[in-house]
């Protein structure tokens, strides 16, 4: 993704950052995503968190019913971006995960 700043993506992540607690936070995504579109979301996290456990493309696969592209893209993204790792570290060290 082109990092170059844009406002108004700099404002949806500002509004992100403003919610309180996961229900604000879900209300807003409730507001903004399709139902399709949350289960997608959540779909490629639960993805992350099992690749981050050790689960193989296989597992993954039978246990979320996501494509091998999908499991390919989230793997790529936890080897080599920086997003789904600072998410999952952060849960980590809160004891959430």
């Amino acid at each position: 993704m082109d990092h170059t700043p844009h406002p108004d993506l700099d404002a949806f992540f500002e509004a992100l950052l403003s919610l309180e607690n996961t229900d604000q936070c879900r209300a807003f995504f409730e507001d903004i995503c399709t139902i399709k579109e949350l289960q997608a979301l959540s779909q490629r996290f639960r993805v992350a968190c099992l690749l981050d456990g050790g689960s193989n493309y296989l597992e993954v696969s039978d246990s979320t019913g996501a494509s091998s592209a999908t499991i390919s893209r989230v793997n790529r993204c936890l080897n080599y971006g920086t997003g789904y790792r600072q998410a999952l570290d952060n849960l980590k060290k809160a004891g959430k995960l």
